[in-house]
């Protein structure tokens, strides 16, 4: 796609973190941004500060757990701007979780937020991006913990792996179709909600740097993106160590 200018981009999950910052970043160039969250006050100083840096901003506070509520997102975006250029589907929660700790309420709870929210999103964007004649980029920030079962964010993992999966089957069959997606997956980002979780978090980056990452995929439209690359190696390598000598290095990043 090359760099984003006069496009309009709908980010979920934008009120804080990696979401508001890429919004803030996107904001000149007359792109018109759409930012979604739960949260109407923060989202709102959010868009005030897109509309500051000459950005054009449509704010919509809206629950990402109601698919109805996600449908009229898009409705929206499309009533007000025409079409939906780009979607950052970018919300999701992954706190630390130990399996021997866990409910059946717990498990569910972290799969429907980072793997029902982007069903919710996921098919009425598709339904609005095959009407338009170019089609449309949808993004979704997983996780590197997406790749494989990482201690104490089981249920995170898999959610995300599940999240992964389905959109790489969407990305077969819809090419045809001219809509495209992006996977991001990023390690551990210094962000307000996980500051104090808990979870060992080596090779951690700032939101803000995390955000030029995502703009760069945004612009790139590589099917994944993997970020940082200290991160990513390591995750690579377990995955190709033999069972028994990953599980080792696993639970020694676990225990500190």
């Amino acid at each position: 796609m090359g760099k984003i200018i006069g496009r309009t981009v709908l980010v979920v999950g934008a009120s804080s973190g990696i979401g508001a910052e890429v919004a803030r970043r996107l904001a000149p160039g007359g792109n018109r941004l759409v930012v979604v969250a739960r949260r109407a006050p923060e989202l709102a100083s959010v868009a005030e500060t897109v509309r500051a840096a000459g950005g054009t901003c449509l704010d919509i506070a809206a629950d990402a757990l109601d698919p109805g509520a996600a449908a009229d997102v898009v409705a929206s975006a499309v009533t007000t701007y025409g079409s939906v250029d780009i979607a950052l589907l970018n919300a999701g929660q992954g706190p630390d979780m130990a399996m021997d700790d866990v409910s059946t309420d717990d498990v569910a709870r972290i799969m429907a937020l980072n793997y029902d929210v982007v069903v919710n999103y996921l098919v009425p964007l598709i339904e609005q991006m095959k009407k338009q004649p170019h089609g449309g980029l949808i993004a979704h920030t997983n996780s590197l913990a997406g790749l494989m079962g990482i201690p104490r964010q089981g249920p995170y993992s898999a959610a995300k792996a599940a999240a992964r999966t389905l959109i790489d089957a969407a990305r077969v069959e819809l090419a045809p179709q001219g809509i495209r997606f992006t996977t991001i997956h990023p390690g551990f980002v210094a962000t307000d909600r996980v500051g104090a979780d808990g979870l060992p978090k080596p090779f951690q980056i700032s939101q803000e740097r995390a955000a030029r990452y995502v703009i760069r995929a945004l612009e790139k439209e590589p099917a994944n993106s993997y970020f940082p690359w200290t991160t990513a190696t390591l995750v690579r390598a377990l995955r190709i160590l033999p069972a028994p000598l990953s599980s080792l290095v696993l639970r020694a990043m676990a225990a500190r």
